[in-house]
């Protein structure tokens, strides 16, 4: 039976999995657990993306060795590296190129950028050995083109590589101890451990990947001897997989365009990571790295998230193993797809134990996932689910939003309008329950901002609006649509008009997100006219139901935030006017203890009732949060706060004034 890479580690992830929960049992019986449920996940997330993002680089991880290897090796032919000599020889001269890779990933910034993924975690366990990097295949074959001049076969290059990858699993572990005379020959726990050290003495040691004696040859090599603090010195503090792939690319980005000198923009990719222009680093300050300070990124996670996350990571897990052991056979066009669906499904897991998405918006983005996927790859059964599915998700997602009757009746709209247009010869209809949709949409937007509060954003839509219009109707748009498509154009103009100038007036991110989605709205389309009336385009569904489900959950994520915003302030109103009615108790004689009870009593239920209504996500960090500093989920009591030596007035002051009381929990941590 023949295995592809892929194959072979789908089949070792139970072994992966299952002395991972030999280790969480060994450290809680020790009492000395190495593990977080939110760091596991996104570290073990960061290698499943790895993998399936394999599927893009593969020209460059095989395909360029290969040529190489059939156009100018010069060693010995296949024969030789059949034998069980050169097998062993392979794997060395593998393991000594991974070394200078490996060094390269320390000491020049653009390597740096993608090996980071692999030191961002704070802990130290065997997850930590599956965060592994999906930009590494961009720069990293440069270092095995030897092993391609030598004539080692592309085939023996690909087992020794998994080898090595292999063997540096089990060294990623704090439960065993220095080990002597082997420690001194091979990569072990201590040595690795040393790696990954953000300590003075350790950073930029032990590289090896097998073999730690290169390390020793050419001086990078240091003994474990102190405490390791993990992690890097720049922390990601984020559950973004996606993000922990490109924060370090995109500090490169911006100390480049901000460099004056011409040099130092190409310096700050080469120079060692850290390293950046002395006119970008005076602009832009860092605060200097001080290894007893580290924070540990490590947000609350309620219950219930921690359980629908490790459902949908088991899920996950499940999706990602299927993808592997099928995606050699499928087309690039399949792989690519059911690529994106699982990788917006990892972004949402993280995202959830941030806090950012709710879980319901979690469900919704995977349902609008896989609603774009079966269109795109013709499975109609799963389309004729999921594609209503996710409106029904997002309408629910609206529950317990105040004043949201138009919002619902817009996603109503589009929940009609995706029916109809499932089915053959609803077109007119589709269209209308779209029209009435997006007409709710503007009423929504004019609710919290004037008519078209930007002239600039109105001439502009209502131009690209019209452009479109005349080449749908120069490409062959049927008379008998003319009128109602007119009609249509005008009110996705107007209602991207409307959005766009809103933002204007609010100008926070939630206001630019609707925005953002409006304008993808147009997008979409204009993607749908383009391929139903002038001329087929490649991957059309991808690309319509792309762009349509991104402006939906950008409309709605955005509008749900700024609901919070407005709770927000109506809440701090309702403080101000706390502060009256504690004055008028004042008048009315009451002591000065029997005040701060009834006003630290009224405030915490004044909490209650406005945290009820903020979005869950919020809501949960919110509980979490409060327990974690209280005990419970209610606010501090009076006998707390005269536990802090907090006279009565100063009860009082805190409790009429916003910002104070625990406001950092309610409303510090909008969803981003």
């Amino acid at each position: 039976m023949n295995l592809s890479p892929s194959q072979v580690i789908v089949l070792a992830t139970p072994v992966f999995l299952l002395l991972i929960a030999v280790e969480f049992a060994y450290g809680l019986a020790r009492g000395r657990n190495t593990y977080r449920l939110n760091d596991a996940i996104n570290s073990i997330s960061l290698g499943m993306l790895s993998e399936v993002t394999k599927v893009l680089t593969v020209l460059l991880r095989v395909g360029i060795y290969t040529a190489i290897y059939h156009a100018v090796s010069i060693g010995p032919g296949p024969e030789f590296w059949a034998t069980w000599y050169g097998w062993l020889l392979a794997l060395v001269f593998y393991d000594f190129c991974y070394y200078w890779l490996h060094r390269g990933g320390h000491e020049v910034a653009v390597l740096w950028a993608a090996h980071v993924v692999h030191h961002q975690s704070q802990d130290y366990n065997l997850s930590t050995a599956l965060r592994q990097t999906s930009t590494g295949a961009l720069l990293g074959w440069v270092f095995y083109i030897p092993m391609a001049v030598a004539g080692v076969p592309p085939i023996v290059f690909a087992v020794v590589g998994l080898i090595d990858l292999l063997y540096q699993y089990w060294i990623h572990t704090e439960h065993v101890p220095r080990l002597g005379w082997f420690d001194r020959v091979f990569a072990s726990p201590s040595n690795h451990r040393v790696h990954h050290a953000v300590n003075d003495r350790y950073l930029d040691r032990n590289y090896g990947g097998i073999l730690i004696v290169w390390d020793r040859l050419f001086g990078s090599f240091k003994e474990e001897d102190e405490k390791c603090v993990y992690g890097t010195r720049s922390p990601l503090n984020s559950w973004d997989p996606l993000w922990a792939n490109g924060e370090v690319y995109w500090a490169l980005l911006k100390d480049s365009w901000h460099a004056q000198n011409w040099a130092d923009k190409l310096r700050v990719w080469i120079k060692p990571p850290g390293w950046r222009p002395a006119d970008v680093a005076a602009r832009f300050p860092k605060p200097a790295f001080d290894v007893d300070a580290v924070p540990r990124f490590h947000p609350p996670v309620p219950s219930g998230v921690a359980w629908f996350a490790g459902v949908q990571f088991v899920l996950l897990l499940g999706g990602v193993a299927a993808f592997l052991w099928q995606t050699d056979a499928w087309p690039l066009s399949t792989s690519v797809v059911w690529l994106l669906v699982l990788t917006v499904s990892l972004w949402a897991v993280g995202a959830v134990l941030q806090g950012r998405l709710s879980v319901t918006e979690v469900l919704l983005v995977q349902a609008c996932a896989v609603s774009t996927a079966s269109a795109a790859l013709g499975l109609r059964e799963w389309h004729l689910v999921f594609k209503p599915l996710a409106m029904v998700i997002a309408l629910a997602a609206t529950w317990r939003l105040p004043r949201a009757l138009w919002l619902r009746l817009a996603l109503l709209g589009s929940l009609a309008g995706d029916v109809f247009l499932m089915l053959s010869g609803y077109f007119i209809p589709g269209l209308v329950a779209f029209l009435l949709a997006h007409l709710a949409y503007i009423v929504r937007l004019r609710q919290d901002a004037p008519w078209f509060a930007s002239r600039r954003a109105l001439l502009a839509t209502l131009g690209v609006g019209a452009a479109m219009y005349i080449f749908l109707w120069w490409g062959g748009l049927p008379a008998a649509l003319r009128l109602p498509v007119a009609a249509y154009v005008a009110v996705i103009a107007l209602m991207a008009a409307q959005a766009l100038g809103r933002a204007t007036v609010w100008r926070d991110q939630a206001s630019v997100l609707v925005a953002a989605g409006a304008v993808f709205f147009m997008l979409s389309d204009s993607l749908l006219a383009v391929n139903r009336f002038v001329t087929p385009l490649p991957l059309a569904q991808l690309g319509v139901l792309a762009t349509y489900y991104l402006a939906q959950c950008l409309i709605l994520g955005g509008l749900r935030r700024q609901t919070h915003r407005n709770l927000r302030h109506r809440y701090e109103a309702a403080v101000e006017a706390l502060r009256g009615a504690v004055s008028d108790k004042r008048s009315a004689g009451l002591d000065e203890e029997t005040v701060a009870h009834w006003v630290v009593n009224e405030r915490n239920a004044l909490k209650d009732r406005y945290r009820a209504l903020t979005p869950q996500p919020v809501r949960e960090r919110i509980v979490a949060q409060s327990a974690q500093k209280h005990g419970s989920a209610a606010g501090p009591t009076v006998e707390q706060l005269r536990g802090q030596g907090k006279s009565w007035s100063e009860i009082i002051d805190s409790a009429t004034r916003p910002g104070n009381h625990d406001d950092a929990f309610f409303f510090g941590g909008a969803p981003r």
